[in-house]
């Protein structure tokens, strides 16, 4: 009897530790109708007691909306319709706890199994969990307000002594012009976050959002504003997931990230939404002089991604660092990358990247590099690398790059390939065997760029980027 031919396999995430979910009854939540319309804009304004200026804002948005097209650049979209897409849901008790006790059960629940409590009493200066439409939980270390650093909910902010800091921040970096679903995170956004670090002050422990949306075929668009003052320095950990349904769900965040002269910010995303979400996410940040960001992302989920943060380097010596690590597997369409303006001199940008793709599934690498008159002496690296584990996956690699000034220095270097047969041979003859040689290539390929990752801060975030590469046999 022949011998069965042994081969191995990659093993896709192990998700099913995200997919539990509380089944919400329907006389426990308050939520709008489907769609899109004014009406539904005007409840959303009047749930979130919004002054003037906002709700006239969120209608702008709608009309913005309505005027633009969808992208047809990128993944397709055609299996989302916003007229089944709910905008805003929450349980119907809208009060925002600062103890976990204070949650309603199952909301608890969700996160306690996500691991956040364990997080916070760890590692971590402040948490905030959003849960569906609303942030849920907020609490800062006392240690930390001591510090004068501000961390709250974005719309508590907005109705109280923050609200004119505010006001002259919110989509001005990401303006409602700039994409239809910019427009509509502007019409029906709702949740997020607000941090201000005061000069100088470095806060060594980080800051952590977490967005969880539990129910079917809706929406979550929660705002994130950050303000690094002058010299001073913060890491913010952002960590998203959602339970499996057979329906469309649709993310449409917005972060928007001030870096002042002299400081530093650190933002780190692990995104591992469920394979029925789409995921139209919007990043950008300003770099003032001598200041820095530094993105560390991890893109993990979702059916469709759409996902590019961009650094505006708008002072002189400005720095930008990327690092992220994307991986596709079955019925995954991921596009994601970064873009980079350089518009003042001597300003630096490093991007690096890893895209992993197997079992059909397809990782799109976009970089945008732009190097302005104004950049004269600038330095831009980009490094991207994609593998791909077998013959029915794709992975591209699409650079872009614009620059307007000879005085400058850029570099760009790709790589895409399968796993070498002769690498595999290679390891074997030291002692491995082929399934062992095969993971040790994927979990080396990633290795560099996963241990930027912020593992030791928090549980869940260590499920979230832990990808089984271990072969099996069969």
């Amino acid at each position: 009897m022949a011998q069965k031919e042994e081969k191995t396999v990659v093993n896709d995430i192990d998700r099913s530790f995200y997919d539990f979910r509380f089944e919400e009854k329907e006389d426990e939540i308050f939520k709008v109708d489907e769609g899109l319309t004014e009406e539904i804009v005007l409840e959303i304004s009047k749930e979130k007691g919004d002054p003037d200026w906002m709700r006239d804002f969120r209608l702008e948005c709608l009309k913005t909306y309505n005027e633009l097209s969808f992208p047809q650049w990128g993944p397709s979209i055609d299996g989302l319709d916003m007229n089944n897409i709910i905008t805003y849901i929450r349980p119907k008790e809208k009060k925002m706890a600062a103890k976990w006790d204070e949650l309603p059960e199952d909301i608890k629940n969700t996160f306690v199994n996500l691991g956040i409590p364990k997080a916070e009493r760890e590692s971590l200066a402040g948490v905030g969990a959003q849960y569906d439409s609303e942030l849920v939980y907020h609490n800062v270390k006392d240690e930390t307000a001591k510090l004068g650093v501000v961390y709250t909910d974005i719309e508590s902010a907005l109705h109280g002594p923050y609200e004119g800091m505010i006001r002259d921040h919110f989509m001005h970096l990401v303006p409602p012009t700039d994409h239809k679903f910019a427009a509509l995170h502007g019409a029906v956004w709702s949740g997020g976050s607000f941090v201000y670090v005061p000069k100088g002050i470095h806060l060594e422990i980080p800051l952590q959002s977490y967005f969880r949306l539990n129910a079917p075929g809706a929406g979550q668009f929660e705002h994130t504003l950050i303000i690094v003052d002058e010299g001073a320095y913060c890491h913010f950990i952002e960590g998203c997931s959602a339970p499996k349904y057979n329906v469309a769900n649709l993310h449409a965040g917005c972060v928007e990230l001030f870096i002042e002269k002299g400081a530093t910010l650190r933002y780190s995303t692990i995104e591992n939404w469920s394979k029925n979400m789409y995921n139209l996410n919007t990043k950008r940040a300003r770099v003032e002089e001598d200041g820095k960001i530094e993105w560390v992302s991890g893109s993990f989920g979702s059916h469709v991604s759409y996902l590019y943060p961009m650094s505006v380097l708008s002072g002189a010596r400005a720095k930008s660092e990327f690092t992220g690590v994307t991986f596709a597997g079955a019925g995954q369409d991921l596009d994601t990358g970064t873009k980079v303006l350089h518009n003042a001199p001597d300003t630096s940008s490093y991007i690096n990247t890893r895209s992993i793709s197997k079992s059909g599934g397809i990782s799109t690498f976009r970089s945008s590099v732009v190097v302005t008159e104004k950049a004269k002496g600038s330095k831009s690296s980009v490094s991207c690398e994609s593998l791909m584990i077998d013959d029915d996956s794709r992975s591209d690699t699409i650079p872009a790059m614009d620059i307007r000034t000879s005085d400058c220095d850029i570099g760009h270097e790709a790589r895409i390939g399968r796993i070498s047969d002769d690498t595999v041979f290679y390891l074997m003859s030291r002692g491995l065997n082929e399934e062992d040689a095969r993971a040790l290539i994927v979990s080396g390929f990633a290795d560099n760029v996963g241990k930027e990752l912020p593992l030791e801060y928090a549980v869940e975030m260590n499920n979230l980027i832990r990808l089984e590469m271990k072969g099996t046999s069969g």
